[in-house]
């Protein structure tokens, strides 16, 4: 198809975007993808050291408090649905899954250890996946990864489901910022990941990381005064 000045036209969001345009679109998203990827691994480098103490802890606690691995690992699904396997350190008691199959958990799941629950609580538990974004399965922000299973099911009840993975995963987002966690609306946190998605920058991907900071010290704070009355 060519348009009025005999220029080929590309697509972009089913709309007619002229070659020239179209390409200095994707200039552009390059730049973007670059500048993200090395945020992504600054800022995780960064987190991994100043924080690898505190893992250290979390390691032998875990380790001396239950039985099973350190590391929890998940299959998950990024970028053009690639499989993955997600790290977190582990919450819940050895085989907790093995009776009740692929279910959402929370912060009050009866599976998780003692420890675990103090893990999520204050989302310690998430810190291995800064792994996963060095290695370039994950970005900072992003959609939050889910499983295989659960991806088959929405995609085939949830309309637009797949376009959730146009881009890579993340470790926070915009509709984790805004409390979608969980045992939460789907269509709600997809409606938030494709708002992100149409409209990812820097500036965007700084303030989901900053609010994501503010949210994880409020929940600290708060379970640290609970813990205190």
């Amino acid at each position: 198809m060519l348009d009025s000045e005999n220029h080929q036209n590309q697509y972009l969001a089913d709309l007619p975007v002229p070659t020239d345009n179209y390409k200095n679109l994707e200039s552009t998203k390059k730049l973007n993808n670059n500048l993200k990827r090395i945020i992504d691994i600054t800022l995780s480098l960064l987190i991994l050291i100043f924080f690898s103490p505190l893992m250290i802890i979390i390691s032998l606690i875990i380790k001396t408090t239950s039985k099973g691995e350190i590391i929890f690992k998940q299959e998950r699904l990024t970028k053009d649905e690639k499989s993955f396997f997600m790290y977190k350190f582990r919450t819940m008691n050895k085989d907790a899954e093995l009776y009740t199959g692929p279910i959402f958990a929370d912060n009050n799941d009866k599976r998780c250890t003692k420890f675990g629950l103090l893990l999520r609580k204050t989302s310690l538990d998430e810190l291995p996946q800064f792994f996963n974004v060095l290695k370039g399965d994950m970005s900072i922000v992003g959609p939050r990864p889910e499983r295989p299973f659960y991806v088959e099911k929405f995609k085939k009840n949830i309309h637009n489901y797949s376009k959730r993975h146009l881009v890579k995963s993340g470790i926070t987002g915009l509709a984790q910022i805004k409390g979608l966690r969980g045992k939460t609306s789907i269509e709600a946190r997809l409606e938030n990941d494709l708002e992100y998605i149409k409209n990812i920058n820097t500036f965007i991907d700084m303030k989901i990381i900053i609010l994501t900071i503010k949210i994880i010290l409020k929940d600290i704070y708060s379970f640290l005064l609970k813990k205190h009355n």
